[in-house]
């Protein structure tokens, strides 16, 4: 048996911690031989939502934390004074080797912070950004940074594009993917300072397929296979892209429910409509993993469901399987 990918889950992070941490792993290691699971927590909370279900006892264990990072504590303070924390003793465990990856949909401030501190970046990595996938229209793409950087320099963004190629070439199996740089318009010259100072250092980068500027209406098409931005951009973009799809659904479900004619229709489709929602949903790709740290980092919504908690855990194999950390840190020293 091949060694077991091991990840530690703040199981008190997110609005519905501990019932949706707990459920997401306990479904992910039955999908997967190749996982142990450590849900870090208030034991005998995580014991009761544990209780509920059958499960490989080998395969989850609970470590107990007496303290909870909430979300709207100031982050450095929090991951100073609160050692007893979900978060704190997680990220320790990727620290001491004693986990591979982190899983959390607590405080991105908190994750943020101890990402840096606590996992720490690879020898070379100027910035960890936050990098989602995304759905697009010819399957997904890679948002990065969608949170972590708001102030990235360019060189910062050179790094991203560089991750991301690895990422998505490991990960997704994507042969030179393609890279774009979010701007107000097609042409070179177009955009902000940190644009216009970015766009030839990827443009003259030997190792990424660098195709030029993307404007935000190209993203959902699949403009590009890997998105760069500073973070401001890039969370903006996330959140506008959850807005429009959530607000999409409800337009979609009141006309189907408008009257007899559409009711109708709608039961006809249903299957097929529900099959085509699932493959543009975000859950199916769980959290948005720092790259460029010593150990992986996953951070998923704070109103995560069991099963975006579910991929978030499973990614961590492929991830750790693949070695991205060290093709990551190669990929950077070159």
């Amino acid at each position: 048996m091949a060694e077991l990918v091991r990840v530690a889950v703040d199981a008190m992070g997110g609005d519905n911690a501990p019932y949706v941490t707990v459920k997401g792993a306990v479904d992910a290691i039955k999908e997967s031989d190749s996982l142990k699971v450590f849900l870090v927590g208030k034991e005998d909370a995580v014991n009761a939502e544990l209780s509920k279900y059958d499960y490989d006892k080998a395969r989850i264990e609970v470590v107990n934390a007496t303290e909870v990072i909430e979300m709207a504590e100031p982050p450095v303070m929090a991951i100073r004074t609160k050692k007893d924390s979900s978060i704190v003793k997680a990220m320790y465990m990727v620290n001491h080797g004693e986990a591979d990856a982190y899983v959390s949909a607590g405080s991105t401030g908190a994750t943020l912070v101890g990402g840096q501190v606590i996992v720490g970046r690879l020898k070379g990595v100027d910035r960890a950004p936050l990098a989602p996938l995304i759905p697009t229209e010819k399957g997904s793409s890679l948002l990065i940074d969608c949170g972590a950087n708001v102030d990235a320099r360019s060189n910062h963004l050179v790094q991203f594009a560089k991750m991301g190629t690895v990422y998505m070439e490991n990960v997704m199996g994507i042969k030179n993917p393609t890279v774009g740089i979010v701007n107000i318009g097609a042409e070179e010259e177009k955009g902000n300072a940190l644009v216009k100072e970015t766009f030839p250092l990827l443009k003259n980068c030997p190792d990424i397929n660098f195709i030029g500027s993307v404007e935000a209406r190209d993203i959902p098409a699949g403009g590009a296979d890997i998105i760069v931005c500073e973070a401001f951009t890039g969370n903006v973009i996330l959140k506008m892209y959850e807005g429009v799809a959530k607000s999409m659904m409800h337009v979609i479900k009141k006309g189907l429910m408008s009257n007899l004619k559409t009711k109708i229709g709608a039961l006809l489709i249903k299957d097929d409509l529900k099959k085509s929602l699932a493959d543009y949903s975000m859950d199916q790709y769980g959290g948005a993993p720092m790259l460029g740290l010593k150990g992986l980092v996953v951070k998923t919504h704070g109103s995560a469901n069991d099963i975006e908690v579910k991929n978030s855990i499973l990614q961590c194999v492929t991830f750790t399987q693949q070695k991205i950390s060290e093709k990551i840190s190669e990929k950077i020293s070159e």
